[in-house]
């Protein structure tokens, strides 16, 4: 199987707020889009969005054992892992288990996120990580 599809659109024009979901636990700080998913293998491509004020610290950091990338479209964020503020153009492609957050915006951001929770890091025949 692979990513779902769909043709062009504005994900951050107005007409299509509708389709953004308040993050679980975190409503009032950050909703997110996922802009396409593999089913099979959980593959994502996805928008978050960090309202403005918003402050994770009370969540910790987080980590997870899949690499993803990150892309800052819009505003800034601060990581306070890397206590670096992060702003339009920002990148990253972080490794399985790397740190990074809590977050806290004062003017909001938006973040496309690619993860590839079916590529966890495989172990060969010696029982290291390849």
């Amino acid at each position: 199987m692979s990513k779902s599809t769909v043709t062009y659109w504005n994900a951050l024009a107005p007409e299509s707020w509708e389709r953004w979901t308040p993050i679980r636990g975190m409503a009032e700080m950050a909703e997110e889009l996922t802009l396409s998913i593999d089913e099979v293998t959980g593959e994502y491509t996805r928008l978050t969005r960090f309202f403005p004020g918003a402050d994770t610290t009370a969540f910790g950091g987080k980590t997870h054992p899949y690499p993803e990338e990150v892309f800052i479209v819009s505003g800034r964020l601060y990581d306070k892992a890397f206590a670096m503020w992060l702003e339009s153009g920002h990148y990253a492609s972080r490794p399985p288990g790397e740190l990074h957050g809590p977050f806290v915006t004062d003017v909001g951001c938006v973040v496309l996120e690619m993860s590839f929770p079916d590529r966890i890091a495989a172990k060969n025949l010696t029982g290291k990580a390849q």
